[in-house]
């Protein structure tokens, strides 16, 4: 079983190790993942364990409040890959599969909001939802932790200003911090701001005060208690949490290093050095914080395309109702300047939308009734109503938004290697900073403990891995996120490492390299006239979904008379069989004619050919175009630039139909007259041939493509246009229907990569440079700070650059 814990109040990286750490030595538990970015923990159990997981994570972190999601879990459904797994969401199945965890609620469909700014405490939330729901006129409330809205629906309208008042009254009286507004605002950075706020740091600013006192009666019988009562008020948040862990057997963290090493630095009458050290530290840790908080924020503001509410059409009047409160069949209407909230089709109104938020594209689209339009768009110019085809879990926007959110679970071999890094990392530096002070008492002569014992001490100081802790996933997830602007959904950081070692590109053609939108060429008719020949082609394919049965329905364009009609039969690969007017019709390839033993004229085109046969006779065939995409060939010479060394063409097209297409794009290999085994057979073939270290990635777009994907190092599906199920089994997807957009993915993930290239190699020289000149007494405490907090600082900052990367 796979669950995902939400830990409210995780905001310390070596927290987040310590917690993934303590949950993975439980028995019975397969593997365990704290994404920090998102808070969240993603845990593969077998049997019934979540209550002694969450009592795992309290014993470890008793400040951290534990929320188990509901709901099957994106991770609980998997397809191996070559050499690897991924999990994938099967959120259009199923209807718990959503974004609504347990801490989002149900909105009220006649209810009133209010806006709670300041609320960080998953209790505190329920305390404040129970309060409001006791109250005299209030019928039903219910507050959305995610995004901060109180719903209030009341029993008497008429008392409704007088009631709302009391609500936003009592509220902060019930939890400091906390505000109320009764309109919207837009976001700002006061969530960030608090973190520098003198209510919540007051210790750290008094304790400032006291140790510039100190320093001007430094030679006065007070400044050492001044010193003294300046680093208790820093350094006690510090003190006490190294305490705690200890008790529970967890030493080797950031607050055991600093307590340690400037307890030590008291103890060497380093009085001075020592508050100001933990001075830096805590002011370097605030700022720690705050770069991390904006960036969630930056992330989370570029995937803001969830629309607030609907504008719900009952019985001719327009109620504003949450997304979550419409259902399928629902009419809705889009005013100019709001976002899409639900997919639907047009039936009245016709405009432009934006659609650059789903699919990077900049231009507008027009959009008519009997159009379908996803949700996340923005109407730009008119009043348009849809009726909509899906409700709110299974629509676009809300996969988009699970697929980015969700991507953090699944780690990159570089985010893996640093967490085993980490763990091994600062226990050997606590190791060589005890025999600093061990070995030379031992072997250098007139040795000076105290000098030796600072020198270790600054070894303690700089040993916190925390720039490459936080800042690998924060950089990995901005790469997810900025592909994400540019219409690419990557579904993990394993798949964005992934996508830099990719060495061939396989494509299915229809649809993927060409446009899908076929259109009849010619009609050849040997016996008849052309007319009929038609006619028994579309009678024939009038059952049929495939692009090339509509365009032949299309071509004949008459009514078709089903009755007629009988013993439809589709037969995989090859066409399909069924009587028309009690007389059997073969419509379909060479292979279809030759398994009915039909004698046929084989033509040599490059077009799709549909041969007819009615009644045991051959009567010709229709000549079927399909159009290369107008990027088609400039993404291949794009993946050629990026180092791809092999590309790839698998079709079920006739042989002088795929080798035409091959040919104008300069394709290095092209397959076809394949049926979808023999696609998978063909990559499965092509993998072998794969160097160990390099990934071998297929690009499609229809439901027969799902398998292949599935088997694929990296499945890339074609979004915009693409099956649920292509989607699905894909690692990739590219919302809009452009071969070149993978090129954009290579791009992000090599840039992205390179970022956390620097990170990693910046942080270690500093470190091991500083640790190197604290065993020579070369440097102090002061810089050792800077090699902890003020390089995390610069790899956090470095690492957002991947979310404003530019792509060419």
């Amino acid at each position: 079983m796979q669950k995902q814990f939400i830990l409210e109040g995780l905001d310390c990286p070596n927290c987040a190790m310590k917690v993934e750490r303590g949950v993975a030595k439980l028995s019975g538990v397969k593997e365990a993942s704290v994404d920090f970015t998102h808070k969240k923990l993603f845990v593969d159990y077998e049997g019934d364990m979540s209550d002694r997981i969450k009592a795992t994570i309290i014993a470890l972190e008793p400040n951290i409040h534990v929320v188990e999601k509901q709901g099957k879990s994106n991770h609980e459904h998997t397809h191996k890959h070559h050499q690897h797994s991924h999990a994938h969401c099967d959120c259009h199945e199923h209807d718990s599969c959503s974004l609504q965890e347990t801490l989002i609620k149900q909105p009220l469909a006649n209810a009133q909001r209010l806006y709670i700014k300041g609320l960080d405490c998953a209790s505190c939330a329920a305390k404040i939802e129970q309060y409001v729901q006791n109250m005299e006129n209030v019928k039903q409330a219910s507050l959305n932790f995610s995004n901060g809205v109180l719903y209030v629906e009341l029993k008497e309208t008429q008392l409704s200003e007088k009631t709302l008042k009391e609500i936003v009254q009592v509220i902060p009286t019930l939890e400091d911090g906390v505000e109320v507004a009764m309109e919207h605002e837009e976001k700002s950075d006061s969530s960030q701001a608090g973190l520098f706020s003198v209510k919540k740091n007051w210790r750290l600013y008094v304790g400032i005060v006291l140790f510039l006192t100190a320093l001007c009666l430094e030679d006065t019988v007070y400044g050492i208690w001044l010193f003294a009562a300046a680093y208790l008020l820093v350094g006690m948040r510090v003190l006490l949490a190294a305490l705690k862990n200890i008790m529970r057997g967890e030493i080797f963290d950031e607050n055991f290093l600093m307590g340690i090493a400037t307890l030590g630095a008291f103890a060497i009458a380093s009085y001075e050095e020592a508050v100001a050290v933990m001075i830096f530290y805590e002011i370097g840790e605030m700022f720690q914080a705050y770069a991390v908080e904006r960036s969630r924020a930056s992330i989370s503001d570029l995937m803001d395309i969830r629309a607030d509410h609907a504008n719900k059409l009952v019985d001719g009047e327009e109620i504003t109702v949450s997304p979550e409160a419409v259902h399928q069949g629902d009419i809705i209407v889009l005013k100019p300047g709001e976002r899409v909230p639900l997919d639907g089709i047009v039936i009245a109104g016709s405009g432009s939308l934006d659609t650059s938020a789903l699919t990077g594209e900049s231009m507008p689209s027009d959009v008519k009734e009997g159009q379908e339009i996803l949700a996340g768009s923005l109407n730009l110019n008119s009043v348009l109503q849809l009726r909509v085809t899906k409700e709110y879990g299974q629509s676009t926007v809300a996969r988009i938004l699970e697929l980015v959110e969700n991507a953090g679970s699944r780690k990159a071999p570089t985010e893996r290697f640093i967490t085993k890094f980490a763990r091994i990392y600062t226990p050997v530096v606590v190791g060589l900073a005890a025999l600093l002070v061990v070995l030379p008492m031992l072997l250098v002569p007139n040795a000076e403990l105290s000098d030796w014992l600072y020198r270790a001490l600054t070894f303690l100081v700089v040993s916190c891995p925390c720039a490459l802790v936080i800042s690998i996933p924060l950089g990995l997830f901005a790469g997810i996120g900025a592909a994400s602007r540019h219409g690419i959904l990557i579904k993990g950081g394993n798949i964005l490492e992934a996508l830099k070692d990719i060495d061939s590109v396989v494509f299915d053609k229809t649809g993927t390299l060409t446009k899908g939108s076929f259109q009849v060429e010619k009609i050849v008719a040997l016996q008849g006239d052309e007319p009929e020949v038609l006619r028994l082609a579309a009678y024939a394919e009038s059952y049929s979904t495939h692009p090339i049965a509509v365009s032949i329905c299309k071509a004949y364009d008459h009514e078709i008379d089903k009755s007629k009609l009988s013993g439809y039969e589709e037969i995989a690969g090859k066409g399909i069989a069924v009587n028309y007017e009690k007389k059997a019709v073969l419509a379909g390839n060479a292979g279809l004619m030759q398994s009915y033993g039909i004698v046929f004229e084989d033509t040599a085109s490059e077009a799709s050919v549909v041969h007819i046969a009615y009644d045991g006779k051959y009567m010709g065939y229709v000549l079927i175009a399909d159009q290369i995409k107008e990027t088609s060939k400039q993404a291949m010479a794009d993946l050629k630039k990026l180092g791809i060394t092999k590309t790839v063409m698998l079709s079920g097209d006739r042989k002088e139909a795929g080798e035409a297409v091959g040919k104008e794009l300069g394709l290095d290999q092209v397959y076809t007259q394949l049926l979808p085994q023999d696609k998978v057979d063909k990559v499965e073939e092509l993998l072998a041939q794969q160097a160990a270290d390099k990934k071998l990635a297929f690009v499609g777009d229809g439901i027969n493509d799902a398998p292949v994907l599935a088997r694929a190092d990296i499945g890339v599906a074609m979004g915009g246009v693409g099956s649920d199920a292509a989607i699905e089994a894909a690692d990739v997807v590219l919302m809009k229907d452009d071969p070149s957009a993978l090129a954009d993915a290579i791009r992000i993930a090599k840039k992205t990569m390179n970022i956390l290239k620097q990170n990693i190699i910046f942080s270690l020289v500093v470190k091991i440079s500083v640790l190197i000149l604290a065993v020579f007494n070369m440097t102090n405490m002061w810089v050792g700070v800077f090699a902890d907090v003020g390089v995390t600082l610069l790899a956090v900052i470095n690492s957002m650059r991947a979310l404003r990367m530019k792509l060419r």
